[in-house]
């Protein structure tokens, strides 16, 4: 999920960048601190949209850079459990496949890509047995966050494709109108049921 942040913290300046005014200078260094951040309680930041007030600057005796109280804010994308989310296959392999969220990658078990038998085909595909649908790079899929885990530097996000209204585009699509037409079907059945029950009383 996506979230503004605004944040205060004492920003370090390195030397480097004293010749720039003080505001540019804070707003340099925290794109360089914040570029590729990722943090548990925070989330990965995405963005330093602004900076919105910088304090008096303090130095540390034997550092050479400047410490300024700052307050910024922040976009930032934090991974939520049952959270639903749109990405793009990025990768097959025989255990499954990694979606590109855009922000992060996350990645599907062979188990939980779609209702069905599943095996890796000689394609570099993932293959239904009963659906014949099939999953490749490239395809455009919703997916709901099951797990995460923090363990190593990067976090591990866990999803499934096994759920009403998930999976690839076009099965969505392919879903919704098998829907249609059963739910179609069944209110002509209603109907003509309807129809019989006037039919027969008598006057």
């Amino acid at each position: 999920m996506f979230y503004l942040s605004e944040v205060e913290d004492y920003v370090r300046v390195e030397p480097r960048l004293f010749g720039l005014p003080t505001m540019d200078a804070v707003e340099k260094q925290l794109r360089a601190t914040y570029q590729d951040y990722y943090d548990k309680e925070l989330g990965k930041v995405i963005d330093v949209i602004s900076v919105l007030e910088v304090g008096e600057g303090v130095i540390i005796p034997g550092d050479g850079a400047a410490y300024y109280n700052s307050t910024f804010k922040l976009l930032i994308w934090k991974p939520e459990i049952q959270e639903i989310t749109f990405g793009i296959i990025s990768e097959i392999t025989n255990f499954g496949a990694f979606i590109d969220m855009g922000v992060m990658r996350g990645m599907i078990h062979i188990s939980q890509t779609m209702d069905d038998y599943v095996s890796f085909s000689k394609a570099n595909s993932l293959l239904g047995k009963n659906s014949k649908r099939t999953l490749k790079q490239g395809d455009l899929c919703m997916a709901r966050i099951v797990a995460i885990s923090h363990k190593g530097e990067d976090p591990k996000i866990g999803l499934t494709m096994r759920q009403p209204g998930l999976g690839k585009i076009e099965w969505i699509k392919e879903d919704q109108i098998k829907k249609n037409k059963e739910e179609q079907k069944a209110l002509k059945a209603e109907e003509k049921a309807a129809k019989g029950k006037t039919g027969g009383k008598k006057k």
